[in-house]
Parts: C-alpha cells; sequence; structure tokens
C-alpha cells in the first residue's frame, strides 16, 4: 500500500508513535488509509452541512475495510464574495486548493482519496488535485439547494441579484425585496439553479468521478448521505483495482462532459475550469473546437436562470443518467469511456426519462445548437465566452455603442446613475486573470441590467467572467485581456461593437488605423498595486483561453 511509506518498518516507529497519539489502532494502520477532503466551513451555505456527509462518507470507507483520515480544504462564497474585493480572490483560490490537496496528500501518502466539495472554485480545485497526484479517487458533493417561495413565486438567488436594480428602478418595493432576503435561498446547498457551482458538480459525474446522482440529488434528501456511504465503500474498489483519475478523465471524457455542457447550458466557467483540468490531466484543450461541438449538440435542458426548472427538476426527471441517454439516442457521446463504477453505457442502461418538458427530445429542443458559444474577431482573437441559452432572441445579433467602464465598481456606479441606456455595448474592462488581478465575476452588473429591464436592448462585454447566475447577453473571457494589451484597453465610448452569436463574432467596428493610432497614442492602465498570494497569482496566471491556469507550458 502507498501508506505504508509512513506507517511500515523498523524505521517507521516514530511515524507510528505520531499515529497513536491521533488515537489510531494497529488495526486501523493495517488498512488502507483513505483521505477525506471535507470543505465544510460556517461562510457557504453549500458547504455548512458538508460535516454530515464527510461522517456518511467515513462510514462507507470503515464499511469496505478502510480507515478514512479527514482533512480540510477552504472555500470561497462567490455570492457573499461578490460586488467588493473578496471576488479577487475567488478564482485563485481553485488554484490555492489545488496546491493544498496536493500538498496534504503527497505529504502524508495516503492510499485513495474522497473529495467532498460543493460550491464554485472549490470543484475544478479539487478535480484538478486528483488528477495532479492521481491516486484511486472519488467525489461525493453536498448537492443543490431546493429553490425558495417569495412574493408569491419560485425564487432563488438570481431573484436576489436582480432584486436591487428593480429596486433602484421602482420596479419592485424594498418589502418584496426583503421577503426575497428571507426566502430565496432556504437552507444547505449549492445554490438551486444552473450557476458555476452545479455546473461543476454535474461535471464530476459527467467526467466519470462521481457516482450516478452526484451532481442532482438535493442537499436535504438523505439519498445524499446514502450517496455519500456509497461513495465511502467505492473508493475502496478504485484501490483495490488501482484506478486512478487519469485513467477516467480522458479525451473521451473531456469530450462527453462538454457535449453534456452544451446540452445543460451550464455556467460559462466551465470554459475556465475544463481547460484547467485537461491540463492536470496531461490533455490538450482546444478552444476552437468548443463551437464544432455546440453546433451539433442541441440545448434540451433548461434550468434557471436561463428557464423557470431547477436542479431538483432534473434530479426528478432522471438527473444526468437520463441526459446521457437522450444524448446517446442522438448518437452524440462515447459510451465507452470509464467511469467509477463502470462505462457510460453501464450507466445509461438503466436510464429513464421521466419528465419529457425537463429533458427535451431533439425535436423539442430549446435551440438546436449548443447552451453556450465561443466568439472570436478583432476584439477577441483569442475567444470570448458567452451563455447563449441565456440570451434572449432579440440580443442573439446585436450592433451598438460602446460605454466604457475600467472597473466593476465604475460599471455599477454608471449602471445606477443612469448611464447606460438602451442599445448600449457596455465594456468592462482590466477586470481579466492579470488585470483584476483574479478575473472577478461581473454579476453585479449583469444582474443590475436586468433589474432595470435593460438586459433586452443592452450587452455587456468583459475580461472578466460572470457568475452562473448572470444572463442575458454577457460576453466574458475577452482574451487577450486589456492589461495584457487586448484591443479591449483602446475602445473608447460611442465606438460601434457588433455582436453576432448564431456566427461566433465580435468585432469592433473602427477602421485599422484608427486602431493602430490608439494603440501609439493611449497608454494602457498601469497594474494595480498588489500584495501577497494575488501579487504572485498576477505574475504566474495565463491567459483566460487557457484556463486561467498558473505555469502554462507551451509544449
Amino acid at each position: 500500500m502507498r501508506s505504508d511509506l509512513m506507517k511500515h518498518g523498523v524505521d517507521r516507529i516514530p511515524h507510528r508513535a505520531l499515529f497513536r497519539a491521533l488515537g489510531f489502532t494497529q488495526e486501523e494502520l493495517d488498512r488502507p488509509l483513505i483521505g477525506v477532503v471535507c470543505a465544510q466551513n460556517e461562510i457557504i451555505p453549500g458547504h455548512m452541512h458538508l460535516d454530515t456527509i464527510a461522517e456518511a462518507v467515513k462510514a462507507g470507507i470503515r464499511m469496505a475495510g478502510g480507515t478514512p483520515v479527514e482533512f480540510p480544504a477552504i472555500g470561497v462564497c462567490d455570492g457573499i464574495a461578490m460586488n467588493h474585493e473578496g471576488m479577487f480572490y475567488s478564482l485563485p483560490s481553485r488554484e490555492h486548493i489545488a496546491d493544498s490537496v496536493e500538498i496534504m496528500a503527497n505529504a502524508h501518502p495516503f492510499d485513495g482519496l474522497v473529495f467532498i466539495p460543493n460550491c464554485d472554485k472549490i470543484v475544478p480545485g479539487m478535480i484538478m488535485a486528483a488528477l495532479r497526484v492521481n491516486i484511486p479517487s472519488i467525489f461525493c458533493s453536498g448537492g443543490p439547494m431546493l429553490p425558495g417561495r417569495a412574493n408569491g413565486k419560485t425564487v432563488v438567488l438570481t431573484d436576489a441579484f436582480e432584486a436591487p436594480g428593480a429596486v433602484h428602478t421602482g420596479r419592485m418595493s424594498m418589502d418584496e425585496a426583503d421577503d426575497i432576503v428571507e426566502h430565496s435561498c432556504p437552507g444547505c446547498g449549492s445554490c438551486a439553479g444552473m450557476f458555476t457551482a452545479n455546473s461543476m458538480n454535474c461535471m464530476t459525474e459527467l467526467l466519470g468521478l462521481g457516482l450516478p446522482g452526484n451532481g442532482t440529488i438535493p442537499a436535504v434528501d438523505s439519498q445524499r448521505i446514502l450517496l455519500a456511504k456509497h461513495a465511502g465503500m467505492k473508493v475502496m474498489d478504485l484501490v483495490r483495482d488501482n484506478v486512478r483519475p487519469r485513467d477516467i478523465v480522458t479525451d473521451k471524457a473531456i469530450y462527453n462532459g462538454l457535449c453534456a455542457d452544451m446540452a445543460l447550458g451550464c455556467s460559462t466557467n466551465t470554459m475556465l475550469h475544463l481547460p484547467a483540468i485537461a491540463h492536470e490531466a496531461g490533455l490538450k484543450f482546444d478552444l476552437n473546437g468548443v463551437n464544432a461541438i455546440s453546433d451539433k449538440v442541441p440545448h434540451i435542458v433548461k434550468l434557471n436562470p436561463a428557464g423557470h426548472h431547477f436542479l431538483v427538476d432534473l434530479n426528478n426527471a432522471g438527473g444526468l443518467s437520463a441526459v446521457m441517454k437522450r444524448l446517446d439516442d442522438m448518437g452524440l457521446i462515447d459510451t465507452t469511456a470509464r467511469t467509477v463504477d463502470g462505462t457510460w453505457a453501464d450507466r445509461i442502461a438503466g436510464a429513464c426519462i421521466a419528465d419529457e418538458d425537463v429533458i427535451r427530445d431533439r425535436e423539442h429542443a430549446y435551440s438546436q445548437t449548443g447552451g453556450l458559444a465561443v466568439l472570436y474577431g478583432n476584439l477577441a482573437p483569442d475567444g470570448a465566452v458567452v451563455k447563449k441559452g441565456a440570451v434572449l432572441p432579440e440580443m442573439m445579433v446585436h450592433v451598438g455603442p460602446a460605454k466604457c467602464f475600467d472597473s466593476e465598481e465604475a460599471c455599477s456606479k454608471g449602471l445606477v446613475e443612469g448611464k447606460v441606456v438602451s442599445g448600449d455595448v457596455v465594456i468592462v474592462r482590466y477586470e481579466g486573470p492579470k488585470g483584476g488581478p483574479g478575473m472577478r465575476e461581473m454579476l453585479g452588473p449583469t444582474a443590475t441590467l436586468a433589474g432595470m429591464g435593460l438586459d433586452s436592448t443592452c450587452a455587456l462585454v468583459t475580461d472578466g467572467r460572470f457568475s452562473g447566475v448572470s444572463r442575458g447577453a454577457s460576453i466574458g473571457h475577452v482574451s487577450p485581456e486589456a492589461a495584457a494589451g487586448g484591443l479591449l484597453a483602446y475602445v473608447q465610448d460611442g465606438d460601434q461593437i457588433s455582436i453576432d452569436i448564431p456566427n461566433h463574432k465580435i468585432e469592433l467596428l473602427v477602421d485599422e488605423d484608427e486602431i493602430a493610432h490608439r494603440k501609439a497614442s493611449i497608454i494602457p492602465q498601469p497594474p494595480k498595486k498588489v500584495t501577497g498570494y494575488l501579487k504572485r497569482y498576477r505574475a504566474m496566471v495565463s491567459s483566460a483561453n487557457y484556463g486561467a491556469i498558473l505555469d502554462r507550458e507551451d509544449d
């Protein structure tokens, strides 16, 4: 066993003495030692119950003959960190999580790992760590939150973020807003729609690293506890058979994940995390190829914020196995791809689509193409990403004047002051991986636009990124970013911006001579003064089109 490196032999007498200090019996040490990476904390609603999940996982490990050893991982609540300096740290936390798990799992050579994440950057950070350490591993997430009820209708976090814009414009009273505060997030779990957390929890299952149901079973459902126990038992099978994450996350898995991503209309953040995951798996990820997949995969599941269904509805409709069965019926996935419990052919053999409105067939799809698109043009020669499944039909093609802001704060202030009018293309720059630094989410501005009723007439273009809660013509990840000399730095108020999502184009309609003149005469904004982790992050981070990873090698 790998763990023998720290527990067996004459030279390990002091090590065993330290294990005795921890209360381990010799019988426990004779069994495989399984690290249980638990991100429980008291600041993330999606994580506040993960101690319960961890106890169930550890019970499963013990039942299957292993010895669990729990250790923590940090986590940032993107919702609470939103719209202030806290968001600078959200995406960088992904790298810290991966690094810290690598340190713990290699400093203490466990035989296997069970990962217990639930929200935003914690999930991809742990997937990256699993691939980097590459010992038998399985994921057991905390599950999605249920939606709430306020003002006589079903509400979730989307409604809370859009409420300020509605209040500012007189479209909502403070009493109505307070009702949303009280009831939109009714308990534990990752927020109820197809936001980044649930997109990535679904991805653990779609990539084959989690058991069926891991992406969709509600946090409060007893089936989540049963799943955790089964995950604890299953990791022992993986240890026995020496099945490692890189055996599962192959090109086939990435392809299947992208196909399902398009069918589900996941968060744009998947276009940051999947390249980073592929990198850790030693695989190539071609952002140019995303559109080819999107063009052939229909958008068959539309969850909040794009639609009126939620993760619980997807779970009740048959979950991700049912989605994959539907995609297989269309000849779109590779069912030979491996999972922690067999192949996708095995999983979908017994899958049943229980609600045809939630999981639609091709004929009744919301769109014959996928929920995400990558746009290219002079404004984004290395790509920009849009959740086209959440864009209103009238905004799929749009030409409008630029209204430029050099930070999220400036944009938010400008919106409240009425500086943005119908038809504008809002530019928010210097918010990329290096420019932020940290590539903040622009949920505040997009939610304000929606709350003001401008999401049907205005677009927002940024080198930052978006929360999965964002909807509308929200185009992010513009690469190269403004801080790296991208054309976004040279856009001026009134410039015409052309957006053509069906044809994957975004262009600054300014002639080349004028662009050259601006580049010769305009000095981009100097780097912000930062210290500590953000300073190190800025020095090492790659462009968004590479997944904003650290230390990218051009090999």
